[in-house]
């Protein structure tokens, strides 16, 4: 796989499919549009929306930047270039 040199890993090449920024986008969505197209009431959907928003900034938004800011992401390995190889 190439990677440039200048590219960072990111929290989201470590999560499963079912983990990325746009499946918990989808999911959200689904589940407060249901939440609607179920109750028709804003407050039944108030409800639904609030934990479910919660939820999806502190995964989008909070914890890839803590990670990031915690070091826990390694560094990208280093990819071969002409000037990096042993010499013969």
């Amino acid at each position: 796989m190439f990677m440039p040199e200048s590219t960072k890993m990111s929290v989201w090449d470590y999560k499963p499919w079912w983990c990325q920024p746009w499946s918990i986008l989808l999911t959200g969505v689904s589940i407060i549009g249901g939440s609607w197209f179920l109750f028709h009431r804003y407050w039944v959907t108030g409800l639904v929306a609030v934990p479910i928003l919660v939820w999806m900034g502190f995964f989008l938004l909070v914890y890839p930047r803590l990670m990031a800011e915690a070091g826990a992401l390694p560094e990208p390995p280093d990819i071969p270039t002409p000037d990096n190889l042993p010499k013969i």
